[in-house]
């Protein structure tokens, strides 16, 4: 496996990632229903979602704490962000969800940040430097 020198960007967007898809994963966990209610989603969609965001973190994070990443590693985060992009606009338009106008706003934005994401991670990692072997 290769692993690389990280660019500071690089290693800064993982760490929002890992940061914000804990504390993501924790609301949505912890407030289910609330989150439920207000976006007319199935309260067992949201707190599901909640957690499959916390091992996604947890990997995220270990990724941004090592001295030099794997770049294999890298991409599976981003492969994983630009699944999650997909998925949150498919069930939109799969008919499994009927949220209201708040709900459809929530989940497309957060989609987009999730892309903004994915997309810092693919510039943070073109910036990175492979190490010798």
């Amino acid at each position: 496996m290769t692993s690389i020198r990280a660019s500071s960007l690089l290693r800064r967007v993982l760490v929002v990632d890992a940061v914000t898809s804990g504390a993501m994963g924790v609301a949505m966990i912890a407030f289910a229903e609330l989150f439920a209610s207000l976006l007319q989603l199935p309260v067992e969609l949201v707190s599901e979602a909640g957690i499959v965001l916390l091992p996604f973190a947890a990997f995220v994070g270990f990724v941004a704490s090592r001295p030099e990443p794997t770049r294999i590693a890298v991409w599976i985060i981003i492969a994983l962000n630009a699944v999650w992009v997909v998925d949150s606009i498919m069930l939109l338009f799969s008919g499994w969800v009927a949220p209201n106008g708040l709900g459809y706003a929530v989940v497309i934005a957060q989609a987009a940040a999730v892309l903004v994401l994915a997309d810092l991670e693919y510039m943070g990692l073109k910036r990175s430097t492979a190490l010798a072997a």
